[in-house]
Order: structure tokens, then C-alpha cells, then sequence
């Protein structure tokens, strides 16, 4: 079994079997635990099809976990970017229509609600339950307007008084039941253990690791909250970006990653970066990580440590690919916890020397030989 020493958050991308759904996991998974199951909102962003507008931000129905005493085992959410099973799926579906015959669970809490705006989204998710039926869904944010909702069709769509947009609803896509992501609170110890007992039930029951899945490891941001270490993290997934996705078997076909800014990688290694006291170096990093686009959706996540108070003050790594089992997602875990450490070291990463990605992994794990203590890393 292999000891993780840090506090670290899960995220695993599975996909149910026809027929099944991530509330069927989340029924098991309460059974097992004696637990109970509380329907929520999981807020997340989809491309458009309105042409000049990026995207829409949705709420889709999600699943919160307790135990017997009420504590949080996980959640159980959607993820927009898991597609190809489902469409496979649909196309035998197309080809042989008798399949469709019990396939899905789909009832009136089975939608999802789009907003242009995620403020106004928020205000909808704080005003709306979602347990609500879809024929009275976004009734409750109606009264806040003085308006009421209209439908059209299969969508009930809300508007201000003067007419402008504020939201709509409608049923979730065919199949997006299926997606579950699987999301875990903060572990402190027995990391192995607590992701088996969510993974085993889901073996179980038929779920598999879809065409683009990816596990996402979340560790306490405050480590790197310097301009040495928060510099280290940059080298790390800069220099070496093609020793870790060798090492880790990075999914070639997930989505939404891309390599850090060269920018930024080349302003790290500049004397202009460590110049000056260390809270100017600090600040002067900052604004330049933000000014080089940073986003969630690169190799690793540092857009917590853009601000003095994230929302979720995590540092998240999400090039490990899907697994299915606790003892794979806590060995390649382990590499990354270890190689997280080595970055809040005053000295530098270095560069690597050799791009060959199997003699570059080599090194990579030479790199990773500072194991944090329970103590002194990682911690909340």
C-alpha cells in the first residue's frame, strides 16, 4: 500500500454503464456507509453555439455522500468533458433501436439550468432547489425579478421585466446522466483506503474509465504561495512537461490541458523575477502569472495562487490519467507528492538534460527523492 504524507483532494472521471447513472453509484455508496444522499447543483462551463459568445455556464444535477454521522464521503458530478463513450453509445443505439429500451434515467429532476452569466447563475443556484421538478423549476428566482417563467417548447426560460436574458432550463442531453466524476473531501491519511471504498462499489456496479478521463490531485496551495516555490512549479511542469506525461501516462486524449505559458516559463528563469526583497518577487510573479492568461485548464492548475483569497485554495495537477483503482491513483500520487515537495525547496528546479522522454523520466524521478514529512508538508 503506498503512504500518501500530505492532504490531498481527488477528483476521478468514470462513466456509468447504459442504463445506470451517478445517482446509482451515490445510492450504493450511502448504502455501504449507512450514509444518506442529497441531491445538489454542480456549476461547470459548455461551449456555445451562439456565435461571438465562448460559452454558457450551467447547473446539472449532482450527488453529496454522507456517512452515518453526517461527515462527507463524496460528490458526484458531471463532466461536460466526456464525450465519446456517449456518443458511441448513441450511435448503437441509432443502429440497433431495440437498446434504447430501459436505457438512461431520466425523470423531471433531470435537467440542467444555462445561464450567459455566472453571476446571475449563482444567484439562480442560491435561489433554487435541486430537488424542484422540472415544471416549477426556476420559479423560485422568478419571484426575485417580478416576472414568471415561460416555456417554450421543452425549455422554461426567465427574463427580467425589461426582457433581457436571465436563464433557462431544459432536459439534460441524451446519456448525460452516465458522466460521474467523482470527488472527494480533503484526505488527511489512509488516502488508498477511502478512494477503494468509493471505486470497488463502482467496479461493481460496471462503471469503466471513459476515452477521456483523467484523475485531478488538489494539494494545499499555501506551500507555494512564494516567488521560490510558486518558480519551482512553473520549471517543473515547464521543463519537464514531457518527462511527466511520460511517467504519469498522460491520456492523450484528454481534454482542456495545454502547457504553461512560454512567457511565464522564461520569466522564472529571468534575473528580472528575483530581483528585489521577496515580497516584491512574490507580487511582481503574481501579476505576471496573470497577465500570461493563466487558466484552470492547463497541465496544473496555479490560478489559486493569482489571489491572496481563492475561492479554493488548492494547487490542482490534472495530467494523471483515469484509473479505477485506489492503489494506481496513490503510486502515481505519490510521484507528484514527492516532486511537489522538491519545488518548496529554496534551490531551483534545473533543467533537464536529455529530451529523451524515457531518459528524461529518469531524471524526473531523481528529482522526486525529497520525501515531505507528516509534519512539515502539505500542511492545511
Amino acid at each position: 500500500m503506498t503512504i500518501l504524507h500530505t492532504r490531498i483532494g481527488f477528483e476521478v472521471e468514470l462513466i456509468a454503464p447504459a442504463g445506470s447513472s451517478r445517482r446509482t453509484l451515490a445510492d450504493r455508496i450511502a448504502l455501504d456507509h449507512q450514509g444518506k444522499v442529497v441531491r445538489t447543483f454542480h456549476s461547470d462551463s459548455e461551449p456555445s453555439l451562439v456565435p461571438g459568445m465562448g460559452h454558457f455556464w450551467h447547473l446539472t444535477p449532482g450527488f453529496s455522500v454522507h456517512d452515518s454521522h453526517g461527515s462527507p464521503l463524496t460528490s458526484l458530478v458531471d463532466d461536460v468533458t466526456i464525450v465519446a463513450d456517449l456518443q458511441r453509445d448513441q450511435s448503437r443505439r441509432i443502429e440497433h433501436p431495440a437498446a434504447t429500451e430501459g436505457d438512461g434515467r431520466r425523470d423531471e429532476y433531470s435537467y440542467r439550468i444555462l445561464s450567459d452569466d455566472l453571476r446571475l447563475l449563482r444567484l439562480v443556484a442560491d435561489h433554487s432547489r435541486p430537488d424542484t421538478p422540472f415544471d416549477r423549476v426556476l420559479d423560485e428566482v422568478a419571484s426575485l425579478f417580478g416576472t414568471t417563467v415561460e416555456t417554450v417548447g421543452t425549455v422554461r426560460r426567465l427574463r427580467d421585466r425589461a426582457g433581457a436574458s436571465i436563464a433557462m432550463a431544459t432536459a439534460l442531453a441524451t446519456g448525460r446522466e452516465r458522466p460521474c466524476e467523482i470527488v472527494t473531501p480533503p484526505l488527511r491519511h489512509d488516502h488508498e483506503a477511502a478512494l477503494e471504498a468509493l471505486l470497488r462499489p463502482a467496479r461493481e456496479l460496471g462503471f469503466a474509465v471513459p476515452v477521456e478521463a483523467a484523475v485531478h490531485l488538489h494539494l494545499d496551495a499555501d506551500p507555494y504561495r512564494s516567488a521560490h516555490a510558486f518558480s519551482n512549479l512553473v520549471r517543473l511542469f515547464g521543463h519537464w512537461r514531457e518527462a511527466l506525461r511520460y511517467e504519469l501516462a498522460t491520456n492523450p486524449a484528454c481534454t482542456r490541458l495545454q502547457a504553461l505559458p512560454q512567457e511565464l516559463i522564461e520569466f522564472v528563469d529571468s534575473d528580472a523575477a528575483h530581483r528585489d526583497d521577496v515580497g516584491t518577487q512574490w507580487r511582481r510573479l503574481q501579476a505576471k502569472a496573470t497577465a500570461s492568461g493563466l487558466t484552470k485548464y492547463f497541465d496544473i492548475n496555479l490560478t489559486a495562487l493569482l489571489s491572496d483569497s481563492p475561492t479554493r485554495n488548492t494547487v490542482e495537477v490534472r495530467i494523471l490519467p483515469g484509473m479505477l483503482h485506489g492503489a494506481e491513483i496513490t503510486r502515481s500520487a505519490a510521484l507528484v507528492e514527492a516532486l511537489l515537495a522538491r519545488c518548496q525547496q529554496s534551490a531551483p528546479i534545473p533543467r533537464p538534460s536529455t529530451s529523451d522522454p524515457a531518459a528524461m523520466a529518469m531524471e524526473l524521478r531523481a528529482l522526486a527523492t525529497f520525501i515531505p514529512s507528516a509534519e512539515g508538508a502539505g500542511r492545511a
